[in-house]
């Protein structure tokens, strides 16, 4: 149903989106996708082109809007206060025990996207508790352009790029502090996005 929801609002705004590196997702078990945050479009993005079922963590305050609150009560998402940490820590340990169980979820390390663009703010490293608690892969995810769409009024054709890297698993990150895991992450998709920029 969301992918159907989804189709149709790319169908109406001109977007496509192409997705590389899908081979690249684990065919087993839960992970979770830490994508850079550009904008409104970027968790549409991934669950369009994103072959099984998949939810999200999202700021509980942007969760009710048109649409966007359908999206994460069908997938079954979870709503995360940012502001109130004992709510965060529940959720962190809720998303945790679910993807320990098979879930996969995308979990945007930034928090926001303020005027990112195709430039990469900072990652807060407590976002990769979920995935570390688990001992699931972490799947770093690389949006390029994602913040082109519902940007303007305009109804020019848009598209944007959805690159899934290569996981890393438990045993690459186990002996890692959460801050040294958030770099790792930051420095693949800094990496992905530059070097696609180049070749346009």
């Amino acid at each position: 149903m969301v992918t159907y929801m989804v189709s149709l609002v790319k169908k109406s705004a001109h977007i496509t989106t192409e997705a590389f590196g899908v081979e690249n997702l684990p065919k087993e078990g839960g992970y979770v996708m830490y994508p850079n945050h550009q904008g409104k479009y970027d968790a549409l993005g991934i669950i369009i082109t994103h072959e099984k079922p998949c939810s999200l963590v999202m700021d509980k305050n942007k969760s009710n809007g048109i649409l966007v609150k359908e999206i994460v009560d069908l997938l079954g998402g979870k709503r995360m206060d940012i502001r109130d940490v004992r709510q965060a820590m529940k959720i962190i340990i809720e998303v945790s025990k679910e993807v320990g169980e098979g879930r996969r979820f995308i979990l945007f390390p930034e928090g926001g996207y303020d005027h990112n663009r195709n430039n990469v703010k900072e990652f807060k490293a407590g976002s990769f508790k979920s995935a570390m608690k688990a001992k699931v892969p972490i799947v770093p995810v690389a949006l390029i352009d994602s913040y082109k769409p519902f940007n303007s009024l305009s109804v020019k054709k848009v598209k944007t790029q959805v690159h899934y890297l290569e996981p890393i698993s438990y045993d690459e990150y186990k002996d890692m502090k959460t801050q040294e895991v958030a770099a790792l992450v930051k420095g693949r998709i800094e990496s992905v996005i530059k070097e696609q920029l180049q070749e346009k």
